[in-house]
């Protein structure tokens, strides 16, 4: 009977530390700058999609870049809920006409830990994919000591 009563306190201690360690709050991570942050410009309402993505990367839990041409880029950023990093392949984006609007569309992902996931567009903001390419190249230029091109 001893034992048995010594079973059920370790038990129970144990049941209460793990009950801690479920409880205890999530740490989030702090959000590192990407190299388009300097060139997105303020949160805009709406851009228009053809249908299709020229390409796009996964800039950390809640934000992605996608390129609907390859000089035509933009910044989104969806609900915390979401977690673009693990997505397996591609994403999908809701429109509304050819109008990807935040606020009312979302990205569809399909990851390895959670499976598929509607993830609600917070924000929107246009990149400056231009003017990145130019400072870009003159940077480029200036490491080599070249004058930049015309």
């Amino acid at each position: 009977m001893q034992l048995r009563a010594r079973t059920c306190a370790i038990l129970a201690t144990l049941l209460a530390l793990l009950g801690g360690c479920a409880a205890a709050p999530q740490r989030s991570e702090p959000q590192t700058p990407s190299r388009y942050d300097a060139y997105a410009g303020p949160p805009i309402d709406q851009f228009t999609w053809l249908g299709h993505f020229f390409s796009w990367e996964a800039l950390g839990r809640d934000r992605a870049v996608v390129f609907t041409t390859p000089s035509d880029a933009y910044l989104l950023k969806v609900w915390p809920t979401c977690d673009l990093r693990w997505v397996i392949n591609t994403i999908a984006v809701t429109a509304t006409g050819g109008t990807v609007s935040a606020h009312v569309d979302a990205i569809k992902i399909d990851s390895a830990p959670t499976g598929p996931m509607t993830c609600p567009i917070e924000e929107i903001r246009r990149i400056d994919y231009q003017r990145m390419r130019a400072d870009l190249r003159a940077q480029k230029h200036a490491q080599s000591g070249a004058p930049p091109p015309p």
